[in-house]
């Protein structure tokens, strides 16, 4: 029993140790994001994107790497796009932009597994785009689209505040509560898929054996093969999204799991399909099945681990050829790692909390002294309320195991 509790204390450790690593990557990131998506307007994004050709495609991936990295929002967002009359290509592009080519998701990365992930999440989106954009044209899905079409009810976009430009919005203090607004929204659409996430990746750490990764991830963990043979790799970048499919967490909860799969020698091609299925999880094909039909979405689906296999793949011997492959024993996932030391991280982290207060404070300020504005409507999550109830209740398991965790210690005194 003591050896549970032991276990229990180091899995709690591990999770608020990696958190606390990751913290001013992600108040940094969420901090452009919403610089961003006050500053540029929506109307003129929506606007600006055609039927479909290359522009749009580039217009498509623009807007969405400048827009938010919830995959709520960004299926919102997608889906008033494509009922704006967007082509299905170019709303995917965004839709795929919007989710693996944002700023915050590139920082943890950069912060759990280096430098070439980083590139695999860049490179590998914009190849994930490219590749669905192919199978759209060979594919060539015109009545599944005409019918999504039908399926989608008039939306009527609010009016973005066009009458003020960047300059002025970033020089008044209507303009930051805006920012700050934004900002919160931002972590109230992912605070229960990091916390839930950074809480797995705590647990898988410190108390699943490494056999499990080596029974589900074939060829992982033989550190006599590091670089093991295609039909290995082609197995683990199959089962990536399977084990995302069922663990409905978002990518950014996903990436201190994604670095404890690398560390047990999951392979980079396995690691990368795992972090971009974000888009393939149970509660997106549901949400998908709701706006276009069921026939869209497994259709969707599909196209999207059509895409994620064949970029990871890509990718993976990229890298390999190039002689850059990243190797797993340079990754520790160890609960003995001092997490919460005096360094760079910890003093970055300290401004990044105080930034963070700041804007907490103005937020409060809008909240309870102005108006709210309807431009922030579109992080409504009225149409997950089930995925948003069952995540919340997760959600507060998942604190609840780590405060006990916290406390063990002194029940063992």
């Amino acid at each position: 029993m003591d050896t549970f509790f032991q276990l229990w204390h180091e899995a709690v450790n591990t999770s608020l140790g990696y958190f606390w690593m990751a913290l001013w990557a992600f108040v940094l990131g969420y901090l452009i994001s919403s610089l961003i998506q006050v500053l540029v307007t929506r109307t003129r994004m929506q606007e600006a994107m055609g039927e479909s050709g290359p522009r749009s495609m580039m217009l498509g991936t623009f807007f969405g790497f400048i827009s938010s990295s919830c995959s709520f929002s960004a299926l919102s967002s997608t889906r008033a796009i494509f009922g704006k009359g967007a082509g299905l290509a170019p709303s995917l592009a965004y839709l795929l932009a919007s989710t693996n080519l944002v700023i915050e998701l590139g920082m943890v990365i950069a912060v759990f597994l280096g430098w070439q992930f980083v590139v695999g999440e860049y490179a590998g989106g914009i190849l994930l785009i490219l590749i669905t954009w192919l199978l759209i044209r060979i594919t060539r899905p015109r009545r599944l689209e005409a019918q999504a079409r039908r399926n989608l009810e008039a939306d009527e976009e609010e009016q973005d505040d066009t009458h003020k430009s960047w300059k002025e919005k970033i020089s008044s203090k209507e303009g930051w509560q805006n920012i700050a607004q934004t900002y919160v929204m931002e972590w109230q659409m992912v605070w229960k898929d990091v916390l839930i996430g950074f809480t797995v990746a705590g647990i898988i750490s410190a108390m699943v054996p490494d056999i499990f990764f080596q029974t589900l991830f074939i060829g992982s963990g033989d550190e006599n093969s590091v670089h093991p043979g295609f039909a290995a790799v082609f197995a683990q970048t199959l089962v990536g999204p399977i084990a995302a499919f069922f663990t409905f967490i978002g990518s950014m909860g996903n990436i201190p799991l994604a670095a404890v799969l690398f560390s047990q020698g999951v392979s980079f091609a396995g690691v990368m399909a795992f972090i971009f299925s974000d888009l393939v999880v149970l509660p997106v094909l549901r949400i998908n099945a709701g706006y276009y039909g069921w026939r869209m979405a497994l259709y969707l689906l599909a196209l999207m681990l059509s895409g994620i296999v064949i970029s990871a793949l890509l990718l993976h011997y990229a890298l390999l050829y190039l002689g850059l492959l990243p190797d797993f024993s340079g990754i520790s996932a160890s609960v003995d790692r001092e997490y919460f030391k005096l360094n760079y991280q910890f003093v970055l982290n300290i401004v990044f909390i105080a930034i963070s207060t700041v804007l907490a404070w103005l937020w409060y300020q809008a909240k309870f002294h102005s108006e709210h504005h309807n431009d922030h409507e579109h992080h409504d999550h009225g149409n997950s309320s089930l995925s948003d109830r069952i995540l919340k209740t997760i959600a507060v398991i998942a604190l609840l195991w780590l405060i006990g965790g916290l406390i063990v210690p002194l029940m063992m005194i």
